[in-house]
């Protein structure tokens, strides 16, 4: 019998693999051969994952990184650990310090004293101890706090991801069938290097069984675009008219604290494609690509064996459902006409 087919192969643990990155990561470790154990908080959620492996190939388990009981159970008989696990707002007990950092410095730990081969920790492109955005800085002291307990561990910092099941793409396409403008923050001139979830996914995979250890990757796509540049692509996409409101930085953070009230008197019922954050605008004021030390470095995506897909290859596939007639109509089909046009 191949490894394929033996039920009893290498175990790889996917913390947060019930999330949008953990699917492709649990289909490519899946694809593999290996066995799967999901790590999740909430393991009746991640019934989607059954389908990508065999019968017994994947399973759930209960795990949350603010008690470390649990993550020594999910982490024990491991070979390879990947931890995927991040929030973009805070929310109650879920914040950045207690995630990105307690959460990270807990599976690195765990993981060493289980005996894990490989680990590989997803943290994000613009980690930086020294940033205005507290997501950024408590990034920046995950990854020191994996190195510190897991030295020979793979980092994996990506550009925003792009998938079917996105909360970029999906989220202005959304805003743009009901509001009569869309933001430009900043002016729209942030850069972004847009990274296809499953490229990312077959990538790490590549990473552990490739053996790397003890290095930093930066993952983006093939092209690199403006914020502008992309809300007019969604438009496109979406055959969708609708003005782009120049929205400067300290204006934007007067907004975000007035959605952050809101969401707090509605007890978290604002919807999420209308949420912005204070953080969140303070990264926006950072480019958010591939620096050019990580490609003179061979720490890319590529540098993985990935030849990664354009955003424009692989989203039109999934932003038809946004349009007026849906998948049945054309781009520039004037029977869309039911759709308000209010700017260029």
């Amino acid at each position: 019998m191949t490894e394929t087919q033996v039920p009893h192969g290498r175990l790889a643990v996917v913390f947060g693999g019930g999330g949008f990155l953990g699917r492709y990561v649990v289909r490519s470790l899946a694809q593999r051969g290996w066995r799967v154990r999901v790590a999740c908080r909430r393991p009746n959620l991640a019934g989607h994952l059954q389908p990508l492996g065999r019968v017994g190939q994947i399973h759930a388990m209960q795990a949350n990184l603010r008690y470390p009981d649990s993550v020594s159970a999910a982490v024990r008989g491991a070979d390879a650990v990947v931890n995927l696990v991040g929030i973009l707002a805070e929310g109650g007990r879920q914040n950045f310090e207690a995630v990105h950092t307690f959460g990270a410095r807990i599976v690195a730990r765990e993981a060493k004293a289980a005996g894990v081969v490989s680990l590989v920790h997803v943290s994000a492109i613009g980690a930086d101890a020294e940033s205005d955005s507290l997501y950024a800085r408590t990034k920046a002291a995950g990854e020191a706090a994996v190195r510190e307990h897991f030295p020979e561990a793979v980092i994996v910092r990506p550009s925003i991801l792009f998938g079917p099941e996105d909360d970029f793409f999906n989220r202005f396409a959304a805003m743009a069938r009901v509001a009569p403008a869309l933001p430009l923050i900043g002016g729209g001139h942030t850069k972004f290097q847009p990274v296809y979830a499953a490229d990312v996914g077959e990538a790490i995979v590549n990473a552990i069984e490739t053996g790397k250890r003890a290095i930093t990757y930066e993952f983006g796509g093939p092209e690199v675009a403006t914020f502008r540049q992309l809300l007019e692509f969604i438009l496109r996409e979406t055959d969708r008219k609708r003005l782009l409101l120049s929205l400067p930085f300290p204006a934007a953070r007067g907004v975000a604290f007035g959605t952050e009230i809101a969401n707090k008197l509605t007890f978290g019922l604002l919807p999420s494609m209308m949420m912005l954050t204070r953080d969140q605008v303070a990264l926006l004021q950072h480019d958010n690509v591939v620096s050019d030390a990580a490609r003179a470095e061979g720490r890319t995506i590529e540098a993985l064996g990935v030849t990664p897909d354009s955003y424009e290859s692989i989203v039109p596939a999934y932003l038809w459902r946004f349009r007026p007639t849906g998948q049945f109509g054309q781009k520039g089909d004037p029977k869309s006409a039911s759709d308000v046009s209010v700017g260029p």
